[in-house]
């Protein structure tokens, strides 16, 4: 399985992206797909994640501006950010897991190389 992410950039608050993680060896469509975010100094959290069956989890702090869904036929799931504010820079990890898990579950099987997001103000 490899996961190739895409998308960031430098951009001002209030702007938008769109991330996009391509998956190869294994459809999106049948895994739990989530994005992690690393900051400078700081743990990698879980910002978002979602399901086949139609579940996600948003990180309080992006709930309302983040938005993750998948394109089934392009293999690829993306992270529509908007209102980014300058917290939000960090670099983004997009990542693969079972769906025996919940979707809030932080442990996946597969995590792609990261794609730096950078806000300013």
């Amino acid at each position: 399985v490899q996961l190739q992410a895409s998308g960031g950039g430098l951009v001002q608050a209030g702007d938008s992206l769109k991330l996009s993680c391509v998956a190869s060896g294994r459809t999106v469509s049948n895994s739990r797909m989530g994005w992690f975010r690393q900051a400078p100094g700081k743990e990698r959290e879980l910002v978002a994640a979602s399901k086949p069956d139609g579940t996600t989890y948003y990180e309080d702090s992006v709930s309302g501006r983040f938005t993750i869904f998948s394109d089934n036929a392009k293999n690829t799931v993306y992270l529509e950010m908007n209102s980014l504010k300058p917290e939000d820079t960090a670099v983004y990890y997009c990542a693969m897991g079972t769906t025996v898990l919940p979707v809030t579950s932080r442990a996946y099987y597969r995590t792609g190389q990261g794609t730096q997001v950078t806000v300013s103000s």
